[in-house]
């Protein structure tokens, strides 16, 4: 526990569970709306938030927060509208988000695509103290966002034309649930980098559909995955020297394969004990996606 005595080490930890748990709260959604690489671009977006801060010396965190929250919201209207150009438009977004970055930190005073690197792989020692009240406070919005809300965005990531059809703002939840990956992008980015971000928001979720059928225990499962490899990777990174980013994700991954490995047989396990519990003769039941047939468990 020797890493507990560096003040730096304290914040990526503090990050990290931080991290762990907004990730997954909001990647569910987007597993569930079917975008699950929404994180990344977004990722590329807040690239030149980064670039921004470092030419006007301002926060980099919260320059990132405000271009990839309008990042996000240009996304959903191009989704809403673009039609068949959507793609070609969003693929001109995050590019341009990439290379504006880039440019941005190029023409910074003293600036150079070193400073860029800990942003777009994370680092342990670039976790200032004012970073840290920056994470908090995101990280608590999408808290509030994702357990708050979490009735009306899982009616709308599971149809969104039943969901306006019963009165709820399908527009405005989607609206705030980009807007909330948005903020997850900039939570995250100084550990896991924005690189790498989506892969944290997508995998635990994944791997947590592999155990369990209801949307609840979904949510329970990957926030769980999401805090423990992100603090296992935090600390193997102070150890062993090797980026956090990369560290986490490939333990996520990991777990994924684990897990995988593990429903199989429990899958094989509940169908014979489904089976002689069910009467002779009876006539067998199509099952019912979860996702879909239990709503109460959002």
């Amino acid at each position: 526990m020797d890493f507990l005595n560096y003040a730096f080490m304290q914040r990526a930890l503090l990050a990290a569970v931080l991290v762990g748990v907004t990730a997954p709260a909001i990647g569910i959604y987007l597993v569930q709306r079917r975008q699950p690489l929404m994180g990344d671009g977004i990722g590329h977006v807040a690239m030149t938030g980064v670039g921004l801060g470092f030419l006007l010396h301002a926060s980099p965190v919260w320059m990132a927060t405000a271009v990839s929250v309008l990042g996000s919201v240009l996304m959903e209207l191009i989704r809403w509208y673009g039609r068949t150009r959507g793609d070609i438009a969003l693929a001109m977004l995050f590019y341009g988000g990439m290379a504006g970055g880039v440019m941005f930190v190029n023409l910074a005073p003293g600036g150079s695509n070193a400073n860029l690197t800990s942003y777009l792989f994370g680092s342990l020692s670039t976790v200032a103290p004012s970073d840290v009240t920056a994470i908090v406070v995101l990280a608590a919005f999408v808290a509030a966002v994702t357990l708050g809300l979490r009735r009306q965005l899982f009616a709308v990531s599971q149809d969104e034309e039943f969901a306006r059809v019963t009165g709820l703002p399908v527009r405005a939840l989607n609206l705030l649930t980009a807007v909330t990956a948005a903020v997850t992008v900039t939570v995250a980015m100084r550990v896991v980098g924005l690189i790498l971000v989506s892969a944290l928001m997508v995998v635990p979720v994944a791997a947590a559909q592999q155990l369990t059928r209801s949307f609840a225990a979904t949510f329970a499962i990957a926030v769980a995955l999401g805090v423990t490899v992100a603090v296992s990777g935090t600390i193997t990174s102070f150890y062993q020297d090797v980026p956090p980013g990369a560290t986490i994700v490939l333990l996520t991954i990991a777990a994924f394969a684990a897990l995988t490995a593990l429903a199989a047989p429990l899958a094989r396990r509940r169908a014979r004990a489904a089976a002689a519990a069910r009467p002779a003769g009876a006539p067998v039941e199509c099952a019912i996606p979860a996702a879909r047939g239990r709503g109460a468990g959002a």
